[in-house]
């Protein structure tokens, strides 16, 4: 140790004390933390499984089933046990009027899954349409925490005229159901383009979907960040920074921004989760993703009118919806857990 270490001592120190592994940081502790949590480190495999899988898709459908998802096969045919079978066949039930598509033969295969009453194979369209609602699931996740956190804070930092003005614009949203103005959006926009200078957005666009779920959204979390900057800005860092003279928006990014961070972090999980859902229902009421794109949506709605025959064509998204929603509310659990410092301490 050196003579001026010595010096900066405090009484009673002795050199091991001073030279033991430093304090770990906040960030550092909490992933750390997160790890520990058995049940958000599982979510993430499984989350990070089915991105996987849906990024495969191309490869799938290339490779393994052989066929276009986006294409309809009403006449088409494949092998089975060594015989070649028709992808629809005469239905046999009731009076034996129409076709009924091929059920699931279970191998890593054509048809693994079955087909829809297009002929198409459910597998290949159920990853491509997996694919679509993450990525629509997650761009409206960043657009909505972006827009939030922009609107809190300026509104929790500035008051005043300011946030009276944007709190009303937040009760205005706030009082639409969710779901009611999330459609309402997407039937007025949905044949129609859009012009944002540069950007244009055809109706059939999976940018519509993104903005408008990302929009609806931005109430339930910028009121929470609001609230949390409010609170913020009468601390003593703050307004000590207030005091010297620092320009405001320097206090918001270098000041304010950090401590909310956390909590813009817990929201991402949760949020990615609730635009999926929201991405589903939309894509099921023919008002979300256009074909010929498809989506877990979509493909349920595909399924529709084959519950009684071939239910698994609706079930199979069903199912991956249900996965990805829990996998992300668990993990945004344990991302809280971890994150905030005043949680419970879970033991075992």
């Amino acid at each position: 140790m050196s003579e001026a270490e010595r010096l900066r001592a405090p009484a009673g120190w002795d050199e091991p004390a001073l030279s033991a592994t430093p304090a770990r940081g906040y960030w550092a502790s909490a992933m750390r933390k997160l790890a520990r949590d058995r049940a958000a480190m599982f979510a993430l495999a499984a989350f990070i499984m089915i991105v996987l899988l849906c990024g495969m898709a191309p490869f799938y459908a290339r490779d393994v089933a052989g066929t276009d998802p986006f294409t309809s096969n009403i006449g088409g045919s494949t092998v089975v046990g060594g015989k070649t079978v028709a992808v629809l066949q005469q239905a046999t039930n009731g009076l034996g009027l129409g076709l009924t598509p091929i059920g699931p033969l279970w191998r890593f295969g054509p048809f693994m899954l079955g087909a829809d009453s297009q002929g198409r194979d459910v597998a290949a369209r159920l990853l491509y349409g997996g694919s679509n609602s993450l990525m629509i699931g997650a761009v409206a996740t960043v657009i909505c925490l972006v827009l939030a956190t922009l609107t809190g804070l300026i509104a929790g930092f500035f008051g005043g005229l300011v946030d009276r003005v944007i709190s009303i614009v937040l009760d205005v949203l706030w009082a639409f159901p969710i779901y009611l103005l999330a459609i309402s959006l997407s039937i007025v926009l949905i044949n129609q383009s859009i012009n944002i200078g540069p950007l244009h957005i055809d109706g059939s666009s999976l940018l519509l979907p993104m903005l408008i779920i990302g929009i609806v959204y931005v109430p339930y979390v910028a009121r929470p960040i609001r609230g949390q900057v409010l609170s913020l800005r009468n601390s003593e860092f703050v307004l000590a920074a207030t005091g010297l003279g620092v320009p405001r928006a320097r206090i918001l990014w270098r000041d304010i921004l950090p401590n909310v961070l956390s909590t813009i972090i817990v929201f991402a999980p949760l949020m990615m989760a609730l635009n999926i859902l929201t991405e589903a229902a939309l894509s099921f009421l023919s008002v979300g993703v256009q074909p010929p794109a498809a989506s877990w949506g979509t493909i349920i709605h595909d399924g529709e009118g084959l519950i009684y025959t071939r239910p698994l064509v609706a079930i199979a998204p069903g199912v991956a919806i249900v996965i990805t929603v829990l996998a992300l509310n668990i993990l945004g659990d344990g991302l809280r857990d971890a994150l905030d410092p005043r949680a419970k301490v879970r033991v075992g």
